[in-house]
């Protein structure tokens, strides 16, 4: 494991966003397994909220998806890891309610909760599945 991912993994522990993000993903019933770089995987979370096909918390990657599902969309694990250092660099938990300003923020300028959402735009909006800002998901 790289020096960075050592430093994440520690950081995402000690602020404590790793243990609230393997409280919620054993709360969803999720499997948990080595996901590398310090990552945690939680497969076969059925919470309803919320409602995302993957969402992280810590170094803890949440996803609803199936093995096929989730090979449709292969960069967005790494779109996940890089919310893992997000949650580093933002002190943990206060994350959460950065990103749900962020998310509000986006909302009112374009109706969508990512395109200008400055966490989904650095950890890649394409990797995310999401469209560039001015292009709306299809339906």
């Amino acid at each position: 494991m790289r020096a960075a991912h050592v430093l994440r993994l520690v950081t995402n522990v000690v602020n404590l966003s790793t243990p609230l993000g393997l409280a919620v993903a054993l709360a969803g019933g999720a499997r948990l397994r080595p996901g590398g770089a310090g990552l945690l995987v939680a497969r076969g979370y059925r919470l309803p909220v919320p409602s995302a096909p993957a969402f992280t918390i810590g170094n803890v990657i949440v996803l609803r998806l199936d093995d096929a599902a989730l090979a449709r969309r292969p960069h967005l694990l790494v779109h996940e890891a890089r919310h893992a250092t997000q949650y580093a660099c933002c002190l943990g938990v206060v994350m959460v309610p950065l990103y749900v300003v962020a998310a509000a923020w986006s909302w009112l300028r374009v109706r969508d909760f990512a395109s200008h959402n400055v966490f989904e735009r650095l950890a890649g909006l394409e990797d995310g599945g999401y469209p560039p800002p001015g292009r709306r998901r299809v339906a």
